[in-house]
C-alpha cells in the first residue's frame, strides 16, 4: 500500500526484476541521478571481474598457481593482522592459530602433517608453494572468510579466534564435499613449487623480452609477527 496525496492509501504491485533487467535499466537511465551512477558503477566494476575470471580460467595450471599464489600471500597477511588484533601476538600463539585453519580445512591435519603428507622434506619448503590452483583456491576462501569474520564480529580473545579459524576451514571443507570434491588432503602435489616456476617464468620471458605475468613483482608474504609457517611452509 502507497500513501496518496489526500492521505487516502492506494495497493500498487511490486516488481521483482532478473538481474539483465536491471543492468539494461541502469545502463539507459539518467547517470546524473546518485542511484543510477551507483548502479552503472556497480555492473562496470562486475563485468570487469568476470572478465578477469575468464581470463583466469584459460590460464595453464602453471599460470594459474603463480596468480593464486601471489594473492595467498596478500590475503594471509591481512588475515594475520585480523589475528593480531582478536589476540593473536606472539610467534606460539600464531603457529596455534594457523594450525587450527588447517585442521579444520585438512581433516584434523596440522601443518607439519600437511608438509609431511605432501613428501616435503626441508624445512625451507612451503606448503603453500606446493598447491596446486584448486587447492590454493580452497586456502585462499579460509584466509579471506575468516579475516572477514574476525572483523566483522569483532572477535577478541586468542582461543576464540582459534576456533573461528578452525570453524571456517571446517565449512570450506563441508562444501568442497558437498559439491562432490576432492578433499584437499588428497590433492596431486604439484612437481615444482611456484618459486620455481616463477624463476622459470621469469627466464623465459627475459629471453623473448616480453613483459611479465605480473604488473609489478609478486607480493612478498610477510605477517605482523613471525610464525612457524614461515619456517616450515
Amino acid at each position: 500500500m502507497v500513501k496518496l496525496g489526500s492521505s487516502a492509501k492506494r495497493q500498487v504491485e511490486n516488481y521483482h526484476l532478473s538481474r539483465y533487467a536491471c543492468y539494461l535499466l541502469v545502463e539507459n537511465a539518467d547517470s546524473s541521478k546518485p542511484i543510477v551512477a551507483l548502479g552503472q558503477a556497480y555492473f562496470a566494476v562486475q563485468t570487469r571481474r568476470q572478465e578477469l575470471a575468464d581470463k583466469l580460467a584459460a590460464l595453464p595450471e602453471d599460470q594459474k598457481r603463480l596468480i593464486l599464489r601471489s594473492e595467498m600471500a596478500v590475503f594471509k597477511q591481512q588475515l594475520n593482522e585480523a589475528a593480531q588484533k582478536a589476540g593473536v601476538v606472539t610467534p606460539s600463539d600464531f603457529a596455534i592459530f594457523t594450525d587450527h585453519g588447517y585442521m579444520g580445512l585438512y581433516g584434523g591435519l596440522r601443518e607439519n602433517d600437511i608438509h609431511t603428507r605432501k613428501g616435503l622434506t626441508s624445512r625451507a619448503q612451503k606448503v603453500l608453494d606446493y598447491m596446486g590452483s584448486e587447492e590454493l583456491g580452497a586456502n585462499i576462501f579460509r584466509a579471506t572468510q575468516t579475516d572477514a569474520k574476525l572483523r566483522r564480529e569483532n572477535i577478541k580473545g586468542k582461543e576464540q579466534a582459534n576456533q573461528t579459524h578452525h570453524q571456517v576451514g571446517q565449512k570450506v571443507r563441508q562444501t568442497i564435499e558437498e559439491l562432490g570434491g576432492t578433499m584437499p588432503e588428497d590433492l596431486p602435489t604439484p612437481e615444482k613449487s611456484t618459486q620455481q616456476l616463477q624463476r622459470e617464468e621469469q627466464k623465459r620471458l627475459r629471453q623473448s623480452d616480453q613483459p611479465f605475468l605480473f604488473s609489478e613483482a609478486p607480493a612478498v608474504e610477510g605477517q605482523p609477527m613471525p610464525h612457524k609457517e614461515e619456517e616450515a611452509e
